[in-house]
C-alpha cells in the first residue's frame, strides 16, 4: 500500500488526517510542505492546488484534499479491511 500525505506542520487539519491513519495502521508517508501557498509547487502539481492536506492513494488511483472528504475514504477503504 502507498499512501502519501502532503501535509504542513501544525495544521489541524492535517492532523486529523494523521489521526485516522494512525487509528486504522495505516503506513504512509509524509510530505512536509512550505507554510507559503505560492512555494507550493508539487502539492499543486499533484493536486491542481495547493491547500493542504492531500491525500495520494496509490492503490486505490485516488488523490483527494479536504481532511473530512480524506478521513470518509479511509473509513470506506480501510476500517474494514
Amino acid at each position: 500500500m502507498a499512501i502519501t500525505l502532503y501535509r504542513l506542520e501544525g495544521c489541524p487539519h492535517c492532523e486529523a488526517v494523521v489521526d485516522r491513519l494512525d487509528d486504522l495502521n495505516i503506513d504512509f508517508d509524509s510530505i512536509w510542505v512550505e507554510a507559503l501557498h505560492s512555494k507550493r509547487d508539487e502539492v499543486k502539481r499533484v493536486s491542481g492546488q495547493r491547500d493542504v492536506p492531500v491525500l495520494v492513494d496509490d492503490e486505490r488511483g485516488i488523490t483527494m484534499s479536504e481532511s473530512d472528504r480524506i478521513v470518509e475514504h479511509l473509513d470506506r477503504s480501510y476500517a474494514a479491511a
